[in-house]
């Protein structure tokens, strides 16, 4: 998998009625731009009230994204669901709602916008997990799919499986056996003179402690490993879940973040892989999932194939079935996640997605922004202007996802359509969000009085 910069090929734009183009939207990349990193930590302060849980996904199907329970031997969990959007609604918002990471929803969903889908389009929710080889035993995160799963000590049957945030190309999450060394909650970060010096060439120098708070990229739980200066943590950029945004460390959703850190203890194994093809059995049926390997591996991609195929010979041979050789090509080259039987004359792709269960859409999505209306007496910021609606509201959605967010909305003026942020309370907070606008995606972002909006 390729990182954000080389996914999105970003392009600077310079005039507030620059083409704002769709590649330009997973600028999220710019969720972890800054503030991103970890690893040195001191920490400050008693311990805050924990987050509110996530709600009930839906009323009428039940639909678990998190908890499973395990029998023996099994290595597969979980059912693809959907769900139909509403207005308003974006896949970053319903991935985070279903537990899924930004990967896990946009490469099962390729034909959908991921900032402006359209109302009443049917997203493929894929909950469904092949385990990694590894111990069911503490933490064990899989850095080829982005997921984290969790096998408490005391519960041998139960799972609990999370999306997470990882280490961007030069800044590569570490693999191997390790454990967790400490616990902390609302942490406060020490910012390494690495990280200093990214920012400060950027024009955007960073103090040398991040105190607990909106802007501590570490959210408010945080847990060092045995690699020194790496930590499972959460973040304030929730939308980077599921991308190569970090400087290294592992990002959970804060809702997740809270759980997992509850539940685990000082002293836990983890052991951090990376697995890009996964085979299980179930009820006599053979399944693959196939993830794209991280770019750090792209050119093991032959070796790595090569060896899963030698692998499903075998195991046609010692089970005598047949394996569909030319669906494992098509689901390897498909590398979107999904577990799909491959023995031969076995369901495909559209039978899956077909037979899976569908979920109504909750009255809200979980962490979904929401926009406040702007009064005559707020201090706004004018971030673009663009010719088509659908660029506009891309934009709209994107800073409103930010991390802290920027409430934004479109409007039309003239013809034209305008993205305005807001509402804000004086001037110098425009001015910090004017100058994050600038940084982040390169608009000439300009700060607009009280009044000044219509």
């Amino acid at each position: 998998m390729f990182t954000l910069e080389e996914k999105l090929k970003i392009n600077p734009l310079h005039s507030s009625k620059a083409a704002f183009r769709p590649s330009l939207l997973l600028a999220c990349i710019l969720l972890g731009s800054v503030l991103a990193g970890c690893q040195s930590m001191p920490f400050f302060g008693p311990s805050e009230e924990p987050p509110v849980a996530s709600p009930t996904l839906t009323k009428q199907v039940n639909i678990e994204p998190h908890n499973f329970q395990l029998a023996d031997g099994q290595n597969i969990v979980g059912s693809l669901a959907t769900v139909d959007t509403r207005e308003n609604d974006t896949l970053p918002d319903i991935a985070r709602h279903y537990g899924l990471g930004y990967n896990d929803i946009t490469i099962a969903n390729v034909n959908i916008d991921p900032w402006t889908p359209q109302p009443g389009s049917q997203v493929l929710l894929p909950l469904r997990f092949i385990l990694p080889e590894a111990p069911h035993k503490g933490i064990v995160l899989n850095l080829a799919n982005m997921r984290l799963f969790f096998y408490p000590q005391k519960q041998p049957d139960t799972l609990f499986t999370y999306p997470v945030g990882i280490g961007r190309q030069g800044w590569n999450t570490p693999m191997g056996s390790t454990k967790i060394i400490s616990k902390r909650a609302n942490p406060a970060w020490t910012v390494p003179e690495s990280i200093h010096r990214e920012h400060a060439q950027k024009g955007d120098p960073l103090p040398k402690v991040v105190r607990a708070g909106p802007n501590n990229p570490l959210g408010k739980y945080a847990m060092p490993l045995g690699f020194s200066g790496y930590l499972i943590h959460g973040t304030n950029k929730p939308y980077g879940i599921g991308m190569q945004i970090s400087h290294g460390c592992v990002q959970l959703y804060p809702e997740d973040i809270e759980v997992l850190f509850n539940k685990s203890k000082v002293g836990m194994p983890v052991q951090i892989v990376h697995q890009p093809y996964l085979t299980a059995w179930d009820h006599e049926m053979l399944y693959l999932e196939a993830h794209e390997p991280l770019q750090k591996w792209a050119k093991q991609k032959p070796k790595l194939k090569k060896k899963l195929i030698n692998e499903l010979k075998q195991i046609g041979t010692q089970q005598n079935v047949s394996i569909d050789f030319e669906k494992v090509d098509r689901i390897l080259e498909r590398a979107d996640g999904i577990p799909t039987p491959i023995l031969t004359g076995s369901p495909d792709i559209k039978e899956l997605t077909t037979a899976a269960v569908q979920v109504d859409h909750p009255d809200q999505l979980y962490g979904q922004p929401v926009v406040e209306e702007l009064k005559e007496s707020d201090w706004a910021v004018l971030a673009a202007t663009f010719d088509n609606e659908t660029e506009a509201q891309q934009l709209a959605a994107m800073l409103s996802h930010q991390g802290p967010p920027i409430p934004a909305r479109k409007m039309e003026k003239d013809g034209v359509y305008q993205v305005i942020a807001g509402p804000f309370k004086n001037k110098k907070e425009v001015k910090t969000v004017a100058q994050r606008i600038r940084m982040d995606f390169e608009l000439d972002a300009k700060p607009l009085k009280p009044g000044k909006v219509n």
